[in-house]
């Protein structure tokens, strides 16, 4: 697993703050400091004429943001709705959302204090660099404005698979290595041989574990002369009390503050270090489509060509890398990760249940693990059997009909279109 690197990003907030207070200062200092330094330089407009244009540029982009941001949301709550509720906190953290409320929050501000400074002492001038940033702030607006529309296109079903999916294949690119790698796994007994001497638990409000430092936690073990198992990984969370961590063998105590420093914690679950997210999105999205309200199994099938990608790419790789171990060998640091049955009972089990009546849906998955079968090395094949033994079984009970269910078997990539014979 690969550190987490510690970076300071500014809250979503902050953003289109900072662009407010920039806007203001630069306003205030960018006239005067024309004035007394730069007092030849003329625009040749009529402080008549950039008036108007200043106040129509303020006026027109304080209705522009309103109508963009209120379409907006409206669209993220449309995909709430449709989709998955743990889809909006994903979309509203995308930062071209609020550094386009920035940029024109930026042009309204600045656009007002322009005005200020026009035909000041009735000296019938306008000053120059001043006059054309407000035009440059307008066109920086409008091409927020294109990328804000281009953001909003993301809403559609098949970028927001392709989206979900491509977050999953890079957390399994950076975590999990080749599958001819060694496996990276700990023996019960060297955990057991030693006596637990530290458990770390999680105090404050309920958080969800974003990220966990294993360099700083392999330096902390080393330091305290033992082995840290960590008791909530990525993807878990946590309440008051939750153990995070315990500490087997040590020969020092650690202060707690450090060992929870090394845990990244927030309000919703994030796709770094939790290869699981992907798979539990794209399940949303599948089952949504399937529930009676939408009855919509061509996007579950859609999601299941999203999952049965990552499930290649996750056959191919080395899951087993929960174990760290210094230089000499010893286990320091021990984190558990799901296996490979895991990443199937997520992927399969809600949909299998949730689309057993669906005839498309189930011809997918036929063709979904047959294709695993032989496209992933052996060691993989034992659970995706015992798969294909309950698809089989649970188009038995959902189709009385025998013809039906002769139908619903067949394994076809589309769910309904070109099935193999």
């Amino acid at each position: 697993m690969a550190p987490r690197r510690r970076t300071v990003e500014l809250p979503n907030w902050g953003i289109p703050v900072s662009y407010a207070v920039l806007a203001v200062f630069v306003a205030l200092t960018l006239p005067r400091f024309e004035s007394r330094w730069l007092p030849s330089i003329k625009s040749g407009m009529s402080p008549v004429a950039a008036v108007v244009i200043d106040s129509s540029i303020a006026s027109g982009m304080m209705a522009l943001t309103g109508v963009v941001f209120s379409l907006v949301f409206v669209m993220v709550q449309f995909s709430a709705i449709a989709y998955s509720p743990r889809l909006v906190h994903w979309i509203v953290r995308d930062r071209v959302l609020w550094h386009s409320l920035g940029v024109f929050t930026a042009t309204f501000l600045y656009s007002l204090g322009a005005i200020a400074w026009l035909d000041r002492n009735h000296s019938g001038n306008t000053p120059f660099f001043s006059g054309w940033l407000v035009i440059i702030l307008m066109m920086a607006s409008v091409a927020m404005l294109v990328a804000l529309v281009d953001r909003i296109s993301l809403f559609q079903i098949r970028r927001m698979l392709s989206l979900t999916g491509e977050h999953g294949r890079r957390v399994i690119e950076a975590l999990y290595p080749p599958l001819e790698t060694p496996p990276a796994i700990a023996a019960p007994e060297e955990l057991k041989q030693y006596p637990q001497t530290q458990t770390v638990l999680h105090i404050g409000r309920p958080r969800a574990i974003q990220w966990v430092d294993e360099k700083t936690l392999l330096t902390l073990s080393s330091a305290a002369g033992g082995i840290v198992e960590v008791a909530s990984p990525a993807g878990d969370f946590v309440v008051e009390g939750t153990p995070l961590l315990r500490v087997y063998g040590g020969t020092k105590h650690i202060d707690e503050k450090r060992f929870r420093q090394a845990f990244g914690m927030g309000g919703d679950r994030t796709f770094e270090q939790d290869p699981k997210y992907a798979f539990r999105l794209l399940v949303d999205i599948a089952i949504k489509a399937l529930s009676p309200a939408i009855n919509d199994p061509t996007t579950a099938v859609q999601a299941l060509d999203q999952i049965e990608d990552l499930l290649r790419r996750l056959g191919r790789r080395q899951l087993e890398i929960g174990a760290t171990r210094d230089s000499s060998g010893k286990l320091r640091f021990v984190i558990s990760y799901p296996v490979w049955e895991d990443f199937l009972d997520l992927a399969f089990e809600e949909i299998r249940f949730y689309g057993a009546n669906s005839v498309q849906v189930m011809r997918r998955m036929k063709a979904l693990v047959s294709d695993l079968i032989s496209a992933l090395p052996q060691e993989r094949h034992k659970p995706l059997l015992q798969y294909q033994q309950r698809l089989s079984r649970s188009i038995g009970r959902s189709f009385a009909n025998a013809e039906d269910q002769q139908e619903a078997s067949i394994e076809d990539r589309q769910g309904l279109g070109r099935p193999r014979k």
